[in-house]
């Protein structure tokens, strides 16, 4: 792909070469910092405010043409740019907002007739797809849907509303392009918030999807049926039919795992389907540091780029005619960028697919217009060009990763502008040090987005790039041709499973740390990028001391005789961290979402490595799955952590280690602050008169603050057991309750609430509970007494501190976002 470097005349040439260069840069800084801004607002503005916003852009713009000063030009480009995209993501978003599910159409039949949009994906009760809706109906009367939906449909017994429990049809065969007719039930977007936790809304919004639910397949419902084929999505049912015939040709043994595994990791470097690679994989991968490899990735698609431009131009020289119409350099440009867009198209065109191909195409006809602009001004030009379409890539922390890398090659190699035009990785031979520069300078951007970085990263790196880039990918692909070049990719996914498993065994392979704030992450990354150029190492070793705030950053914690509860967003479930001025106690593990997916893994771990907490105590308050189902996770992480709880009996739950039971009566201090254990009794938990309702044993801890501020946790208990703490005057009396049961109607009782007395109420429940919760009769007894109701479902993570008992600061309220789903006020 490479070509002759411009003459110094042509760079010159044309009427855009009038416009200083100082002007291009202030357009592209405008634009990107327009994007940026517009992500920052809470609430969207009305369509008329931004499209007054681009009048008045193009008046600067007018402006800037005839002003007289070459100053006043250029800051009036720059406003006049950032003005414009602000505005047109601004419109872009009232429009997509204006498509947003009817909240009167939430838990209703609807009867919709719509195209598979993409392939579907299989999970553990079924399948999802992703439905492009063409016609909707609720009780024959049409009505509005999002033009996108994504929904489950499940089989075996399943139930997302209250009381709707049913047996579902098992889901038949789907392909993308196809038109059928469901009847289904959808709700709005509605995701976990927590510090530091994956936006699963902003997600969705950024793909377009408006509304998610299930599909009704249950005896009592018109089954689901397929109408016809469709010549719609024909990319999406190749990649289907690529995926299923290597699935079925590597593991055609459902049950085994080790075959599953390795088939879902080819499956997924040819097909892009990260979703085929097994969750235990993934943790590999990222320890390691090697999970950009492992899916459809910016250097596969320039790679592939370099390889078909080489082709390319070997074949263009041998015709002279082809040469003299076009010069082989120029023709091998081309051709290794639209091969390369067909690649990234046929992946799934993800986001990092995009970038790439947005990238390579920028450099390219920066190339063949003959132009030779600076580094920072190519890469200013390919964050705009990226940027500009999809805004919504600034909150992706792949976005920093891959043009924060991209930077980095650029400043540390004078060279990298030609490697990057040709293919980041054609020069094998400077991939050391490519690799040591980025692991070197990359490090605090990955403290700061992901709290942790491998330290074997740059060994596995070293051998993985070159290993799948060169023997497995195009083993995989050449499979397409050939099945049985599937099972030679399939080992050699194996081979360096191997290797992989053992760096990520090694006890120093991760490091992590608490989640530094902006200022100390940007220190970081310059500190690492200074200590990767090539200047003198007098100059280098300056890097050291701007590295020192990332990585000695410690969050905030309570002072001495305080504590403080963060109530995590985890759906149907609790889970609770309490922190003193030293100590941390996490009450509950959260649910399990499926059998590869738990709270645990997905929102508490990140969030306790993000506050960097040493976990000392995980008492599980009872056997339920929706309170333990993310222990395994979490006890992973702390194997050292005290386990306790009311949990003996269950096989899968003494696998986490010995456990203490909590017993009433039980006691201990940590930096001033007061915990005890009121319930059960010893006598409850014999096992001869063992009940029958594991709520009945949950724990009940009381957390007292030296000022006499208090929280109680009951886990669920019902009211039978509230009405036994009542009665034997257990000290019950707290400022913040965990509402017992999430709400349910067969706990909070009157006289419970009369003796605890709680200024605010905690509800962890999920949106749209399927257990109706928190009950409508619990509320008002709430309401009655004054109590302030705090639902994870409208807060997010709630933080409460004893130091400041009568306020609850809401994750969703802290950092509102237009495109958070937001619940009207009860």
């Amino acid at each position: 792909m490479a070509v002759p470097p411009a003459s110094p005349s042509a760079s010159r040439t044309g009427p855009v070469a009038a416009w200083p260069k100082a002007w291009w840069q202030g357009a592209l800084l405008g634009a990107l910092a327009g994007a940026a801004l517009q992500l920052r607002q809470p609430v969207l503005w009305p369509w008329a405010v931004y499209a007054a916003l681009c009048l008045l852009a193009g008046a600067l713009a007018w402006g800037a043409a005839r002003a007289g000063r070459p100053g006043s030009r250029g800051a009036a480009v720059a406003v006049a740019a950032a003005l414009a995209v602000f505005a047109l993501t601004g419109l872009r978003a009232a429009h997509q907002q204006a498509q947003a599910l009817d909240p009167a159409l939430e838990g209703q039949d609807i009867q919709v007739t719509g195209v598979v949009a993409a392939m579907p994906q299989p999970i553990e009760a079924g399948l999802r797809l992703r439905l492009a809706v063409e016609s909707a109906s609720r009780g024959g009367t049409p009505v509005r849907l999002p033009a996108l939906i994504d929904l489950g449909w499940y089989h075996g017994l399943h139930a997302e509303e209250p009381g709707t429990a049913q047996w579902q049809r098992q889901p038949l065969l789907l392909r993308a392009g196809e038109r059928w007719r469901m009847v289904v039930r959808l709700k709005a977007p509605h995701g976990a918030r927590n510090p530091h936790g994956f936006d699963y809304e902003l997600w969705l919004w950024e793909q377009g999807v408006q509304a998610t639910g299930y599909v009704r397949a249950g005896p009592r419902d018109a089954p689901p049926r397929r109408i016809e084929a469709t010549w719609r999505y024909p990319v999406e049912r190749a990649r289907q039919a690529v995926r299923d015939a290597i699935i079925g040709h590597l593991a055609p043994d459902a049950t085994d795992a080790a075959a599953a595994r390795r088939a879902g990791v080819v499956a997924a470097l040819v097909t892009g389907d990260q979703r085929a690679i097994d969750r235990a994989d993934w943790e590999v991968f990222r320890a390691t540091g090697v999970a950009h490899l492992m899916s459809i990735s910016g250097l596969h698609i320039t790679l592939f780029a370099w390889l078909a431009a080489a082709v390319a131009r070997q074949l263009w020289r041998r015709s002279r005619r082809l040469c003299l119409a076009l010069p082989a350099p120029s023709a091998a440009l081309v051709c290794g960028v639209l091969l390369a867009a067909l690649y990234a198209l046929f992946s799934g065109w993800g986001v990092p697919a995009r970038r790439t191909v947005l990238m390579l195409a920028t450099v390219a006809l920066l190339r063949l217009a003959g132009r030779r602009w600076p580094w920072p001004q190519v890469w200013l030009l390919a964050c705009a060009v990226v940027v500009v379409p999809d805004p919504w890539a600034l909150l992706q922390p792949g976005f920093w990763l891959s043009f924060v890398a991209v930077a980095v090659l650029f400043a540390s190699d004078s060279g990298a502008y030609g490697a990057l035009s040709t293919g980041v990785g054609s020069r094998f031979s400077s991939i050391l040090r490519e690799q040591w520069v980025l692991t070197l300078a990359l490090a605090p951007l990955g403290l700061l987005l992901f709290g942790q970085v491998s330290l074997v990263g740059l060994l596995a790196n070293l051998a993985a790039i070159p290993w799948v880039t060169l023997v497995v990918t195009p083993l995989a692909f050449a499979g397409v041709l050939w099945a049985p070049l599937w099972q030679a990719a399939g080992w050699g996914v194996q081979m360096l499973a191997l290797l992989l498993e053992g760096l990520a065994a090694l006890p120093w392979a991760l490091v992590s740390a608490p989640a530094a704030p902006l200022w100390a992450g940007v220190a970081g990354l310059a500190g690492g990028v200074l200590l990767a150029l090539r200047w003198p190492w007098r100059v280098r070793l300056l890097g050291l001391p701007l590295l020192l705030p990332v990585l000695l950053w410690q969050a905030p914690r309570p002072a001495p005789g305080q504590f403080e509860l963060l109530a995590a967003d985890v759906g149907q479930g609790n889970a609770v961290l309490v922190r003193t001025a030293e100590r941390t106690l996490l009450y509950d593990a959260g649910p399990r979402y499926s059998r590869v997916s738990d709270a645990g893994a997905r929102v508490l771990v990140p969030l306790l490595r993000a506050l960097g907490e040493p976990l000392d105590v995980l008492m599980l308050s009872h056997r339920d799955s929706d309170h333990t189902g993310g222990a395994a996770a979490v006890r992973a992480l702390y194997p050292e952590a005290l386990l306790t709880g009311s949990i003996a009996g269950d096989p899968a739950l003494q696998r986490l280690g010995a456990a203490q039971p909590c017993l009433a009566g039980q006691r201990w201090q940590w930096d001033g602050v007061a915990f005890e254990v009121l319930h059960p009794l010893p006598a409850d938990t014999d096992e001869a008169a063992r009940p029958v309702r594991d709520n009945t044993l949950s724990c009940v801890l009381r957390v007292v603050a030296a000022d006499g501020t208090a929280a109680l946790l009951p886990g669920d208990i019902e009211a039978a057991q509230e009405q036994a703490l009542v009665a034997r005057a257990a000290p019950l009396a707290a400022d913040v309750l965990l509402l017992p049961h999430h709400g349910s109607k067969t706990s909070s009782s009157e006289p419970f609430l009369d003796a605890v007395r709680p200024r605010t109420a905690l509800v962890q429940a999920a949106y749209r509970s399927r257990f109706g919760h928190p009950a409508p009769e619990v509320l008002a007894r709430l309401d009655g007494r004054g109590i302030a109701v705090v639902e994870s479902a409208r807060c997010g993570a709630a933080r409460w501190s004893s130091a400041q008992p009568r306020q609850v600061r809401c994750e969703r309220d802290d950092h509102p976002r237009y495109w958070a789903h937001q619940l009207p006020e009860r």
